[in-house]
């Protein structure tokens, strides 16, 4: 065999060097990250890492989560400066073992075990139809990326099993997970291998209700954050603190709003770089609250603060600016609207504003178009629903802007009607560049729009699938 040349031999190093996961990317640098929408991969598909949490490997960032594209389960992406993720493989899927033909698999997450050289993915297992197998699952790998191989599911020492964490705290391993029907949450350690339940060191808060754990610890306290059990829809999370994961946990004390801005908890990511430990509060916008499939979820990112040592808070940002090489995490608040101000509506196609026909203050009465008469039922407040979520009320009549029926169809009319909590009745403000804007109503994911693009006084108001048309787009002028 010919001897290699000296640079041929380098060119061979480096391709060994940079292949695999462990591949160490070029330097990041700070990059801002627009929040509550679905994040995209560096191809275009969105993400599907729901319920997920994020381990680092040598320079990235591996993002596990849920995929519920009906083939499979847990996907993961990686990526150097937690904005650009690359797709890089579908973990589990109804192929992996004979019982996950027909399964649901929920919040996964993955520790390392340097003692073994594993990487060990735990994960919440239902038969698919329903949730009363209520079992852990877990699965095993050499490498972050896998192959993982499948170890099967139980029910941790006997007890039911639902939404779960688990934490590496310096080589000994805890699963906490929700169980006897999410009344209680029960704090396992785990074996020296990461693969089992070892034993029981706690059960919380009996009777409180709580899940979607996420546990993280900042100097020398443990912080556990939890929601309400309230299905699909979102609550007040909460946040418990103790000095030893197995010590003595405090009450719970509440965190962000009363709806946690439209979000649900899955994981704490410490952000460690030169200058500084960043946290990034992790949480899922479930599509379900609003009739939407599970992969059509958003994702909710926000910096977290901590007042003192033993207390956290939370507060909205519309975008995040992140350096994951200095450790730095900003939140940035930039609102379209304010909520104290009334405000006209102008449609860019019509220059005609927004209101209330007639200037009717009955419940169902149609919004349309009409040239600006300086009338209140043209005045409008917007109202923080939370995570940038509005409800929009009319100044005439006090009544909110509504789509007909709560109808996720094309062509629905825009009513107004008395405020009855429904996601029909509240709309995110979207940015179509130069001071334009599109209002999309957050059950049907349609955007207002004004019939066939008239341009006529008294055409009405209605919802339609974003076309990017000028009909669909509006300014906002406050109003005396």
């Amino acid at each position: 065999m010919k001897r290699l040349t000296r640079n041929v031999l380098l060119l061979v190093l480096a391709v060994v060097l940079t292949a695999g996961a462990g591949a160490v990317p070029a330097g990041a640098s700070a990059v801002t990250i627009d929040n509550g929408i679905q994040f995209k991969d560096t191809s275009g598909n969105p993400v599907q890492a729901h319920g997920g949490g994020i381990i680092k490997v040598g320079g990235y960032y591996y993002w596990f989560g849920e995929n519920r594209d009906g083939v499979n389960y847990v996907s993961v992406y990686r990526s150097a400066d937690l904005k650009n993720w690359e797709f890089r493989t579908h973990m589990l899927s109804k192929s992996s073992a004979p019982e996950l033909a027909t399964a649901n698999i929920e919040r996964p997450k993955v520790l390392y075990n340097a003692a073994t050289g594993k990487y060990v993915m735990w994960m919440h297992k239902e038969n698919g139809s329903d949730y009363s197998e209520a079992r852990v699952a877990v699965a095993s790998a050499s490498n972050v990326e896998g192959p993982y191989t499948y170890h099967g599911s139980f029910r941790p020492l006997g007890y039911d099993s639902r939404d779960m964490t688990v934490y590496n705290d310096g080589g000994t391993a805890y699963l906490v997970s929700a169980t006897r029907v999410n009344a209680d949450l029960n704090i396992y350690r785990l074996t020296s291998d990461f693969l089992g339940v070892d034993s029981l060191v706690q059960t919380l808060w009996t009777g409180q209700y709580r899940e979607a754990p996420a546990l993280f610890k900042r100097g020398g306290t443990y912080f556990l954050i939890t929601s309400g059990a309230t299905g699909w829809t979102p609550n007040q999370a909460k946040y418990a603190v103790a000095s030893s994961i197995e010590g003595t946990w405090s009450g719970l004390s509440n965190l962000g709003n009363a709806n946690t801005f439209n979000s649900q908890s899955t994981f704490v990511l410490p952000i460690e770089g030169s200058s500084t430990t960043s946290y990034l509060y992790m949480g899922d916008r479930w599509a379900g609250a609003w009739g939407g499939a599970v992969n059509t979820s958003e994702y909710v990112w926000l910096p977290l603060s901590f007042p003192t040592a033993t207390s956290l808070s939370m507060n909205w940002a519309d975008r995040l600016t992140v350096d994951t090489a200095t450790g730095t995490l900003t939140g940035i608040e930039s609102p379209p609207v304010n909520s104290s101000s009334w405000y006209k509506i102008i449609n860019r196609n019509s220059s005609k504003l927004l209101g209330v026909a007639s200037g009717s203050t009955d419940d169902g009465a149609q919004i349309e178009q009409w040239t600006d008469g300086s009338w209140t039922s043209q005045h409008w407040q917007f109202i923080d629903a939370g995570g940038r979520y509005y409800k929009i009320k009319n100044r005439n009549s006090g009544k909110l802007m509504d789509i007909s029926g709560g109808s996720t169809a094309d062509g629905a009319n825009n009513i107004q009607y008395a405020d009855n909590g429904g996601y029909n009745q509240q709309f995110r403000i979207l940015s179509a560049g130069g001071g334009y804007f599109k209002i999309m109503n957050v059950k049907s994911r349609k955007v207002l729009d004004i019939v066939d693009a008239s341009t006529d006084n008294g055409s009405d108001s209605i919802q339609r699938t974003d076309t990017g048309a000028t009909s669909q787009q509006y300014s906002f002028v406050t109003a005396n």
